[in-house]
């Protein structure tokens, strides 16, 4: 994949609608045809040539817009990095296959990693030279991280580790693991939690591949037995771990992929366009009850949007996340999985003598659906954030 190499990357005093204009032109100029998604020309592209094209969006300015510059970031706002999102929603392009370092690890390390720590893995999450993936939850302990049991012991100037995790996305590629591990007993619930940057080629440490429904084998089952890691590998003090584990859940819930409302308008336009381009679909589209649903995904997309827009404008101005995160991630979560239904509704009408467009938008729009069962569980249940919103926000008893 032939990229450009060191576009003019605009001045960060040259403001967001600068920005946006750039980001807008450079990704419609350089995105191949065969990684939109909204494509007849589309494949599933490979692991080597998404971590090219990313690598290629960092090199232009649109990736690590908020990191510091002395880490390989530009050091921008959060209105930078989210115009940025705005267009990168906007194409069907590929997620991103370094979500784990570039939303989790690289804000957790920014936060409580050394100064050597960041100077070592931050610029190589950008550059693309370095997977992660994340080791929180376990068989016992998925969105209730107080009943994690994996435990650490120190012995001396080393840590040794031993416990199981799954659902590990990614674990067969990475190169760290972001693990988060007790100290002291069950018991201790969220005290005596620690965090480490764990190289996954560490003696000790097994990959069991899970297949999911799909087909892929995207998630696994990871078990450290007798691992030992320095406690160079440490992040963060010890007891320290809960609420690095709490950062690192607020910001994936809040401000991670920005770009999912205009993402939801680009697929919403995918699959009218390959309704309107057969007679059969697009005689659905002029039913009235599609109508009606069509209208509440609409209505959902900008409520979203405006969400979106108002926490950039609260965390500009100096305002935390807290459990307001857990809104943006019930929202947009419940919002997908609704329209993911609306829209394999009318692709389940696409037939051999379709049009290439409605026939790529069934493939496309049933991954899709597959894929949304699972948004209101990962980063943390819908009901998870229903009783986060109830008792952190609403401020409402827990025996209610």
């Amino acid at each position: 994949m032939h990229m450009e190499k060191n576009p003019a990357i605009p001045d960060a005093a040259a403001g967001p609608a600068v920005y946006r204009q750039y980001a807008r032109q450079w990704l419609g100029a350089h995105l191949p045809a065969h990684m939109r998604a909204d494509s007849v020309d589309y494949r599933t592209p490979t692991l080597d040539e998404c971590r090219a094209w990313e690598a290629s969006m960092y090199d232009a300015g649109l990736a690590g817009m908020t990191w510091p510059k002395a880490y390989g970031g530009l050091g921008l706002s959060l209105r930078e990095h989210l115009v940025v999102n705005k267009e990168v929603g906007a194409l069907a392009m590929p997620e991103s296959v370094s979500s784990i370092g570039k939303e989790l690890a690289g804000p957790i390390i920014q936060t409580v990693g050394t100064e050597e720590q960041k100077q070592l893995f931050l610029p190589r999450i950008l550059a693309m030279r370095d997977y992660w993936c994340q080791g929180f939850s376990e068989p016992d302990a998925g969105s209730d991280l107080a009943r994690l049991r994996t435990k650490a012991v120190q012995e001396g100037d080393s840590w040794r580790i031993n416990g199981q995790k799954i659902w590990t996305s990614g674990a067969a590629k990475a190169r760290y693991c972001l693990l988060l591990t007790r100290t002291g007993t069950v018991a201790d619930k969220h005290r005596g939690l620690l965090m480490f940057a764990v190289p996954m080629d560490t003696p000790g440490i097994r990959v069991v591949p899970i297949k999911s429904i799909d087909g892929k084998v995207s998630f696994a089952e990871v078990f450290f037995d007798n691992v030992v890691v320095p406690d160079s590998a440490r992040l963060g003090a010890p007891d320290e771990g809960w609420n690095a584990a709490i950062r690192v859940l607020s910001i994936e819930r809040a401000t991670n992929r920005m770009y999912r409302a205009w993402r939801f308008d680009c697929e919403l336009r995918q699959l009218v366009a390959a309704c309107k381009s057969d007679p059969q679909l697009s005689r659905l589209l002029d039913d009235g009850s599609y109508q009606r649903r069509i209208g509440d995904v609409v209505g959902e997309i900008d409520a979203l949007k405006g969400l979106v827009e108002q926490t950039v404008n609260r965390m500009m101005a100096g305002d935390k996340i807290g459990a307001r995160g857990s809104l943006t991630k019930l929202y947009w979560s419940e919002c997908h999985q609704a329209f993911a239904g609306l829209a394999l509704a009318l692709v389940s009408h696409v037939n051999p003598r379709s049009s290439a467009l409605a026939q790529r938008a069934r493939k496309h729009f049933t991954t899709a659906y597959f894929y949304s069962r699972a948004e209101t569980i990962y980063a943390g249940t819908t009901e998870v954030q229903l009783d986060i919103i109830a008792q952190r926000i609403m401020n409402l008893p827990k025996d209610l």
